[in-house]
């Protein structure tokens, strides 16, 4: 790290201004404890305020002077102005009350402040193996020669193989309790480590979208340039590797099969006997990470639908100054209507208006429906009216409540799952219906992946579908 850079950081980084000032003890503390350790996502200012209170208020007892005087709505306005920037203040829609997340900045000064801890253990064995994993995917991942893949591929199978053999022996390894702590302090880490990138995500994102905004107010292009240019923008967002990489981890959340895998994992890991002493929210760690992806997700579009406001604001400015200009014109051509001038000229129109004769049609009468109703006959009395009453259909209401009972229990749902816990009734019909359900607590989302779903008809006959994967997740509120 260069001199000038560290001094760059010392002079413009928020998360260094933080651990220089007087307040940091009381800022870290309580920004840990709602946005960090309570893993909050978004507060009204209002309970914010309240818990700051309390907070002030106990520190603040039997000391003379009070170590912090001042209000609670004060310190957090002054975190979250420009010269700290430890806070973000926003409005979120359809809401007039401010609202408060922590930014990147403070998340990674509390992230160090609480690195400076001593440990009683520190795992080194795990990490060994992470990196040599990940090195070794890198290497042979990027091998193109199909050889070596192959040659790899034989030995790791070779390898589990032999430990077939072993366990098929009877000689079954186990973790002792130290390796398990060690793997788990790792986990943990980097559990806490990716919820709290997933902050820094959104803010990078509201960044590149600002950045589009400034380039768009400066543009001095055609319209033409400037859409090509948005269009651009934002599908560089999208294809940065920060884009990439998010939606590729906000894809493997969304898969109910690996969903049901981490939940499994995680349960079994907290049952351990090594791991008494573990952090009982890791249990529930991958619903808080798709609750902080789902956010990202939102966050994205929420900027996309701004950022099309704002170019149809710009568009409806540019086409009110084109009228002006018209309006312009008109208005010094009549005052010059009236007054003599060397060379005159009249317009009828701006263009000339060209109909051919030929264009116009030829008249042609109406149809009328001829009716006739004399000699009417009555049917035969056997009719049998049952195939217009044969008619199926199905009514999306229960469909809805299963989805939303089953999205009570966890935040996402699969289509297949739902079929297994509430069979079909009317058959292929009913599960149509499943596709076309819209409600304002859960939104529908559709895979490529196909899947398989299973249900018996009336007659007891088992019948199977191939149709693309549906997922109901259950929606958050987007600041």
């Amino acid at each position: 790290m260069e001199h000038d850079d560290v001094a760059t950081l010392r002079q413009h980084s928020a998360a260094w201004r933080l651990l220089r000032a007087d307040s940091a003890p009381l800022v870290l503390s309580f920004l840990d404890d709602v946005f960090v350790a309570g893993g909050v996502r978004g507060i009204a200012a209002g309970e914010l305020v309240e818990r700051l209170d309390d907070v002030l208020y106990a520190l603040n007892e039997g000391s003379d002077p009070p170590r912090h005087p001042r209000p609670a709505r004060a310190y957090l306005d002054d975190w979250a102005g420009p010269q700290a920037g430890w806070l973000r203040k926003y409005y979120p829609a359809g809401s007039d009350e401010a609202h408060f997340d922590a930014t990147p900045a403070a998340e990674k000064a509390i992230a160090w402040v609480a690195s400076l801890r001593e440990r009683s253990f520190v795992g080194t064995e795990s990490r060994l193996n992470t990196v040599v994993e990940l090195l070794r995917q890198m290497v042979y991942g990027a091998e193109a020669d199909p050889d070596v893949r192959l040659a790899e591929l034989e030995r790791r199978r070779a390898e589990i193989d032999a430990e077939i053999e072993r366990v098929r022996a009877g000689d079954v390894p186990v973790l002792d309790p130290s390796a398990q702590r060690d793997r788990y302090q790792q986990f943990a880490g980097t559990a806490r480590e990716l919820l709290a990138d997933f902050r820094e995500v959104e803010a990078n994102f509201r960044a590149l979208d600002r950045d589009l905004r400034e380039q768009i107010t400066t543009w001095d292009g055609a319209k033409g340039g400037l859409l090509e240019h948005v269009v651009a923008g934002r599908a560089s967002i999208a294809d940065s590797d920060q884009g990439r990489s998010f939606h590729a981890f906000f894809d493997f959340l969304l898969s109910p099969a690996r969903q049901e895998e981490l939940a499994d994992l995680l349960r079994r890991v907290h049952e351990l006997p090594a791991l008494s002493a573990a952090d009982a929210r890791l249990r529930g760690i991958h619903h808080e990470w798709l609750a902080a992806g789902e956010r990202t997700q939102a966050t994205v579009r929420t900027l996309s639908e701004q950022l099309r406001r704002y170019l149809d604001d710009r568009v409806w400015l540019e086409n009110r100054r084109v009228m002006d200009i018209l309006r312009s014109i008109e208005t010094h051509a009549l005052a010059l209507r009236g007054e003599t001038v060397g060379l005159t000229c009249e317009l009828d129109a701006l263009a000339p208006t060209v109909v051919l004769p030929m264009e116009r049609p030829l008249y042609s009468p109406p149809v009328k429906a001829v009716v006739d109703s004399i000699g009417l006959e009555s049917g035969d009395d056997d009719f049998d009216p049952t195939a217009l009453f044969g008619q199926v259909h199905v009514d999306p209401a229960p469909l809805t409540a299963h989805v939303r009972r089953a999205l009570l229990q966890r935040p996402q749902v699969g289509l297949a799952a739902l079929v297994r816990d509430h069979p079909l009734e009317q058959g292929l019909a009913e599960l149509i219906t499943y596709f076309s359900l819209a409600d304002d607590t859960f939104d529908v989302v559709f895979d490529e992946v196909p899947e398989q779903v299973r249900w018996e008809d009336d007659d007891g006959r088992a019948r199977e579908a191939t149709v693309p994967r549906v997922t109901y997740a259950r929606r958050q509120e987007v600041p």
